[in-house]
């Protein structure tokens, strides 16, 4: 499960960005098309914050649709995976404008 090695990686990331200071809210941004799934990083949070400046924080999640845009009709349209083809014109090869990120959004601090 690689979500337990993203789920440290974000905990070290806020630990960072925190200074010495306690973490009380993490919002995590994650993408559809990001191929993380957020509930197995909501499962690793509690065990990856134990001992850390984040222990007990509030995790909340803010998921980010996929959009992606046709190069053949310039449709920008949703989509739910990377290989969906244009519901416009039915032409492949989308260029994914959102979706795939995976970021700390916002830290909330003692």
């Amino acid at each position: 499960m690689h979500e337990m090695s993203i789920t440290q990686s974000v905990v070290e990331i806020c630990e960072g960005h925190a200074a010495g200071r306690r973490v009380t809210d993490v919002l995590l941004e994650i993408g559809e098309l990001s191929g993380v799934v957020p509930d197995s990083i909501e499962f690793c949070f509690e065990a990856c914050t134990r001992g850390t400046l984040l222990e007990g924080a509030r995790l909340k999640l803010e998921i980010v649709p996929g959009v992606g845009l046709c190069p053949s009709c310039s449709l920008e349209a949703p989509v739910a995976s990377l290989f969906d083809p244009c519901p416009g014109c039915g032409a492949f090869g989308l260029s994914i404008v959102s979706g795939e990120e995976l970021r700390v959004k916002e830290l909330e601090l003692e």
